[in-house]
């Protein structure tokens, strides 16, 4: 019963401040142009879900080429990281650095040198999501208990037999975090990227009705992208089903 109140507690909540919403819309007439109400904007979903689907499937393309391309970098960078603390010492300052600078200045420079297509999208979202992905799985495989590494060794095992049966493992669940964040950030990278320089994809979409004052399909495109940034957060989340049965609820 209380585990019910409270997954029921923020969807009553939800429910009040549209209710709200709504009610402050019609009440005092506000114009479509300064502020939709939310039936206004699931109309808008309703009558542009061809067309945002359409947008959506390139964002979501986008984002999940740049989450890819990132969690294999994370993965060759973060065992390096950890194998030779010399390049740890080199590189995690860059790392560091590179989430200093806002993205949306970074895309214009990248779509200056790579052009309008998908390629300085799908960069903007790997320089997105490669910061959380191995700083965590980095952590993950510092933190590990030294005295497993000295018993594989007392045993014979070499650098690969090490990584393969205690590091890798252990840091799996810091990775599966990391994931986690930077699957949201795609999402929003991808539509940072075509926001700044595209043709098509969701970014696209928003900057075209946003400069034409259809605010209920701005809220629609809005409303789009955040279901697709929980989506790509589930699909971590079965990830970490699949890849940790131990850490399953019964």
């Amino acid at each position: 019963m209380k585990e019910y109140k409270k997954q029921a507690a923020p969807v009553l909540l939800m429910a009040v401040l549209l209710a709200v919403w709504e009610g402050a819309v019609r009440i005092y007439h506000i114009p479509l142009y300064v502020l939709p109400s939310p039936v206004e904007v699931l109309e808008a979903l309703k009558t542009e879900a061809a067309v945002l689907a359409g947008h959506a499937v390139v964002t979501v393309l986008e984002a999940l080429a740049g989450i890819g391309i990132a969690f294999v970098l994370a993965i060759g960078i973060g065992i390096a990281m950890d194998r030779f603390p010399a390049v740890k010492r080199s590189v995690y300052p860059l790392l560091v650095v590179t989430q200093t600078v806002p993205m949306i200045v970074l895309a214009p420079i990248l779509i200056i040198y790579l052009g309008f297509g998908m390629t300085p999208k799908i960069l903007t979202v790997v320089l997105m999501c490669f910061f959380p992905i191995v700083v965590s799985f980095s952590d993950g495989m510092e933190q590990l208990d030294k005295e497993y590494v000295y018993l594989l060794r007392s045993y014979g095992a070499g650098t690969f037999g090490i990584y393969s049966l205690v590091k890798l493992p252990a840091a799996v669940p810091s990775l599966i975090s990391g994931l986690k964040v930077a699957a949201t950030y795609s999402i929003s990278g991808a539509v940072v990227g075509e926001w700044i320089g595209s043709q098509e994809g969701l970014g696209y979409y928003l900057l075209r009705v946003k400069n034409g004052y259809m605010l209920d399909r701005v809220f629609a495109s809005v409303l789009v992208i955040i279901i697709l940034s929980l989506c790509m957060n589930g699909l971590i989340r079965i990830f970490q089903y699949v890849s940790m049965p131990y850490s399953r609820k019964k």
